[in-house]
């Protein structure tokens, strides 16, 4: 089965050398240069992943890519140049999987392109039992034991296990934990991972699945 990625590039030179390195690797590459095509481009074709640079004629990256996610969960890897802007791409709150900073070699792309589908890609039958999130139910067995979560901690293990390896900046998790606008610290979500992760270590000793990104978040790895 073949995996298209679609390369939103402004830059003919660039976006030729994307291509010729991406379709060197076995990927099929779509390109496209004019930022107002490619939503809809997406919702026709369903790309496996996007590579979508910063700066675009007629609408830009970071509303392309809010606008994406309003209807589609496809992987996005950022391409920018403008240094400024990578603070918000670290924490990711634009539902960004990845960013890439120019100037940057196209193998490095090629790499994180294949990163970033491994992670996104269903993990196998075995790797699943070893969590398992049942939200209609309110549980969370882990290696075959029930782990004792309040239902913060709950939502907030779902959260994070739904997309491995995504990064949530603190502002992030407090909007999906508490939906009802009531005012928290933003180190109350460090009190409820340092709670998750003792009662994670009860079941699993050995086992280290939350991380934290230095400046930026959390973020759950898969087992």
């Amino acid at each position: 089965m073949e995996t298209k990625i679609l390369i939103v590039e402004d830059e003919p030179g660039l976006a030729k050398l994307h291509r010729d390195y991406l379709q060197q690797s076995g990927f099929v590459t779509e390109w496209l240069a004019e930022g107002l095509e490619v939503v809809s481009w997406v919702k026709e074709h369903s790309p496996a992943l996007i590579l979508l640079d910063l700066m675009l004629p007629g609408k830009d990256g970071l509303e392309i890519c809010e606008e994406i996610r309003t209807f589609s969960d496809v992987p996005i890897i950022m391409i920018t140049a403008r240094v400024e802007e990578v603070d918000r791409l670290l924490g990711l709150e634009l539902g960004a999987d990845d960013y890439i900073c120019k100037p940057f070699s196209p193998r490095e792309v090629v790499a994180r392109v294949k990163t970033v589908l491994r992670r996104s890609s269903p993990p196998p039958q075995e790797e699943q039992q070893l969590l398992t999130v049942d939200e209609e139910s309110y549980q969370a067995i882990l290696q075959g034991e029930k782990l004792d979560l309040t239902a913060v901690e709950f939502k907030l293990l779902s959260v994070l296990a739904k997309k491995p390896g995504r990064i949530y900046s603190r502002d992030q998790l407090m909007d999906l934990l508490y939906n009802d606008q009531r005012i928290i610290c933003d180190r109350t979500i460090d009190s409820h991972i340092k709670k998750l992760r003792k009662k994670i270590a009860v079941t699993a000793p050995k086992l280290e699945v939350i991380h934290s990104i230095y400046g930026a978040g959390y973020k759950y790895e898969k087992l």
